[in-house]
């Protein structure tokens, strides 16, 4: 077996001789114009700009199509190990602009469309959000594409081609109202579809044991077609693959069951099967056992393992002959990520191909399939956590089930040997779960069936070794690791915040954008001030543009020398938007009390979707559209507090928000949020933390040192301690006048005057069913908030004050953007200059408590997120 390559081998250039050179701006704008005329039979007197739009993602794709056949080829060649990153979402976004910073086209192609008088960036608004994920975990999928492409890892994405992604939000009178995302309405000219490499996949049946070995008959099939996505690695010419599967039905499926005067109705009967991959489920964190769940699970994992497969018999590219016979070698060839346990059917299915059809004896196969599947946990909410009827399995998929049997025997045996005579250990560790519905547990699944588990940050991973997976990791301690999760620099910096980009590479080259750890070069510069205000200069442009949206979308007058801050992710009570909202109202009666005192003036953004069956999630979107609603017509208040709920929150619209935030929130309680990649997109944009020592927050804590966040609350031992002697939200209600004023407010109808007794739902929770402890960690947050002012208004009175010099010892802060900053004799020293999505690299910058004012200025560790692990 060859050498593994090193990270810089991986990225030198495949051979691209012979395809047209890049940035040649005579030869984008003749292409252009060739595909509105011959692709879109349109003329200029004709087209529309969303014509202008498919000829210049066209345009685009032709520089990609001959850097992805040829990486495939090279694939081929050289034969590597290759990734399948199986999922059930990729959260994509857009990938016009995507595609022209990672292929450096942005240039030439903004040149020749303005040579042809159009506006690039309108162009690029009219595409639609491949939103084909719920939040987080969708987006990872994504970043770890673009990074595994830029690092010249084969790797291949594995998912399902939903016709509707998540839905579209609209708020209506204060309400989430949800519409169906029609994303394919127009068509996607990114893809191409492969019906060359269609598979069947099988439902139902009856398994038959015979002489000759298992099989699964009188099955319902459903066809797989899979269509193809360029992913760009950045200026590499390595162009890697997304592959989602859509159903189809068969032609002749279910006709067989009816008489010819009942064609129309098998016809239609069809739909049933292509239902498949009709619509993303729109839950984040939360289980929901439906059987099309199901069948979307089996689906997309029976038609990726055939491919992974066919792949790896074939040696020649475009060859369908088998050449591998033997799969001894196959975990040195194959590696398959789960991500969360939305594909763990790859187990049973992996085994029973083995089995079954390739005639593999049992322990081989089972030693196969453990060596060639990981699993990554995403989640420690146990209303997250996968377990299906044993019923439901019978009937969709028997033969699955008897595997799972079989395994769950092997693994309990094992078990029982080390630990004699401990039934209830037994019992916590099977597959199957007993009582009224007999449930397969599909996380302990996974974990039998790979050779890794990993969590995705520290102290996620640290939860899933001594409380979520205790006694796996007793059983098999080196099978568990950690993983922090990370975010793409191209797209979370270079794409959405060019400015500041550009002020970083003209002072330390553009090496930073694949290696974070040359941002250390940018400690040549802490004391040069034109560097500094550059960046503050970007900062506050993005802030002025966000504005203008923000003016426009919602015709709320905002100030932009306010503070941004900002918490946008999905609508769930452990995330504690609620806790946001006691603040909001806890300034607001602050503002009301003495409206002569000065204030630090604030944009309050929350924005994010809830789960359209999550009733507490669309209560808390209400409130705080309903607190919005009175703030921002207060005349008491004026522009110093206003309240915005950000509408339809999506990749797009993150990547307009997070370059113009001051402000992260990222305040779950501690020990519930896994990781959080959105603390991670605020810090490579110059925003700073305020949150709880949860998730990824611990180790950007680490890495800057705790006094460069604005860390409140309480700890996870804090917590666990908390519930061990019970929580009582109403100790905290009675005493803290500020929270009592702002509770009694909701519960009286003060913020929904037509509808007094709306948030009863709200406040009943809060007092008596808040697992999420929200007035626990009440007072100590807007005390933190209060240091949070105390540092802006230092700020401020400096840039009234004409310079960026003073005397006195202060944080420069909010328009410094990525060049935050904790002077040590003047402000022109940045503390925690950097740039925040290396590996364990974060942009903490200013100190919240002014005893480490004086500290000599540091630069954060860099390494690097951008890593496929």
């Amino acid at each position: 077996m060859a050498a593994p390559l090193s990270d810089g081998e991986r990225r030198k250039q495949i051979s691209v001789r012979g395809i047209a050179g890049l940035g040649d701006v005579a030869e984008v704008r003749k292409s252009f114009n060739r595909h509105l005329h011959f692709t879109l039979v349109k003329d200029r007197n004709v087209a529309t700009p969303r014509d202008y739009y498919f000829a210049l993602a066209h345009t685009v794709r032709d520089h990609l199509v001959g850097r992805w056949i040829r990486t495939q080829q090279h694939y081929y060649e050289k034969d590597p190990k290759r990734i399948y990153y199986l999922s059930l979402e990729f959260y994509m976004g857009r990938t016009l602009q995507n595609t022209m910073v990672n292929l450096g086209l942005q240039n030439a192609c903004d040149e020749a469309i303005y040579q042809l008088g159009l506006d690039l960036e309108e162009l690029e608004e009219i595409e639609e959000d491949a939103g084909l994920g719920n939040g987080g975990l969708g987006r990872l999928a994504a970043c770890f594409l673009d990074s595994m492409a830029t690092l010249g890892l084969a790797a291949y994405g594995y998912g399902i081609r939903y016709e509707f992604g998540i839905f579209n939000q609209k708020i209506v009178d204060g309400w989430q109202v949800e519409e169906a995302d029609d994303w394919l309405r127009y068509g996607n000219p990114w893809e191409k579809a492969r019906p060359e490499y269609m598979l069947p996949v099988h439902f139902y049946g009856r398994v038959d044991h015979t002489p000759e070995g298992v099989k699964w008959i009188d099955t319902q099939v459903v066809l797989a077609m899979p269509y193809d996505t360029p992913v760009p690695g950045y200026k590499n010419n390595t162009v890697n693959t997304m592959r989602l599967w859509s159903a189809k039905a068969p032609n002749d499926f279910n006709l067989q069951e009816f008489n010819v005067g009942d064609y129309i109705e098998a016809v239609l009967d069809r739909n049933l099967a292509e239902n498949i991959s009709r619509v993303l489920y729109p839950n984040d964190n939360f289980f929901e056992g439906k059987e099309l769940r199901l069948k979307q699970e089996y689906f997309v994992v029976a038609a990726t393992l055939q491919d992974i497969i066919r792949r790896f018999k074939s040696s020649k590219f475009g060859c369908r002959d088998p050449v591998r016979t033997c799969f001894e070698t196959f975990p040195d060839k194959v590696a398959i990520q789960l991500n969360d346990t939305h594909p763990a059917l790859s187990i049973p299915e992996l085994m029973r191909i083995l089995v079954d059809v390739e005639k593999v004896d049992w322990d081989k196969a089972w030693e196969i399939t453990k060596r060639t599947c990981a699993y990554t946990n995403h989640t420690v909410l146990p209303e997250a956590l996968e377990r299906w009827p044993v019923s439901m399995f019978e009937k969709l998929l028997p033969r699955h089930l008897e595997i799972i049997y079989a395994l769950n025997q092997m693994h309990l045996d094992r078990v029982a040997a080390l630990y004699p005579g401990d039934i209830d250990r037994l019992r916590r560790m099977s597959v199957i779960e007993e009582g009224d519905c007999k449930r397969i547990n599909m996380a302990h699944l996974c974990v039998i069936g790979s050779h890794a588990v990993n969590g995705v940050a520290r102290i996620h991973s640290d939860i899933v070794k001594n409380s979520v997976f205790k006694d796996f990791y007793e059983l098999e301690p080196e099978k568990f690791q950690n993983k922090t999760n990370g975010i793409t620099p191209r797209r979370w910096l270079l794409l959405c915040n060019p400015g500041l980009a550009d002020v970083i590479a003209e002072k330390i080259g553009e090496d930073f954008i694949t290696d974070l750890s040359q941002l250390k070069k940018l400690l040549d510069f802490i004391n040069n001030e034109t560097f500094i205000r550059d960046v503050a200069k970007v900062k506050q442009e993005n802030k002025l543009k966000f504005a203008a949206y923000l003016e426009e979308q919602y015709k709320v007058k905002i100030n932009p020398s306010s503070m941004f801050d900002v918490q946008v992710k999905r609508i769930h009570e452990y995330k504690r938007q609620l806790l946001n909202c006691l603040h909001a109202i806890t300034l607001y009666n602050r503002i009301r009390r003495d409206p002569s005192k000065s204030f630090v003036p604030r944009t309050i953004m929350i924005g994010g979707k809830a789960a359209p069956g999550y009733h507490m999630a669309k209560m808390i979107i209400k409130l705080i559209t309903s607190i919005g609603e009175v703030i921002n017509n207060d005349p008491y208040v004026g522009d110093r507090l206003k309240v915005i709920f950000l509408e339809n929150y999506r990749v797009s619209l993150a990547e307009k928000v997070i370059p113009a935030a001051d402000l992260s929130q990222q305040i779950s309680t501690a020990g519930t949020e896994a990781s959080g990649t959105g603390n991670m997109k605020f810090m490579v944009n110059g925003a700073l933390t305020i949150g709880t020592m949860d998730g990824a927050n611990v180790e950007m804590a680490e890495e800057a040192g705790e006094e460069n966040l604005f860390i409140f609350g309480m700890r996870v031992e804090d917590v666990e301690a908390l519930d061990r002697q019970g929580y009582n939200a109403r100790e905290y209600y009675e005493r803290l006048p500020e929270l009592r004023q702002a509770v009694d407010q909701i519960s009286s109808g003060f913020f929904s005057p037509r509808d007094p007794g709306c948030f009863r739902d709200v406040v009943n929770m809060l007092m008596h069913h808040d697992r999420f402890k929200v007035f626990a960690d009440y007072e100590a947050y807007i005390k933190c908030q209060g240091q949070v002012d105390q540092l802006f208004m230092v700020r401020a009175a400096c840039y009234r004050g004409g310079g960026m010099r003073s005397s006195a010892t202060v944080v420069q802060w909010e328009d410094m953007g990525e060049a935050e900053c904790a002077p040590v004799e003047s402000l022109q020293t940045p503390h925690g200059l950097g740039m925040g999505s290396g590996r364990r690299r974060f942009c903490c910058f200013g100190s919240p408590a002014t005893q480490h004012l004086n500290q000599p200025s540091v630069l954060c560790k860099a390494a690097s997120w951008d890593r496929a692990r």
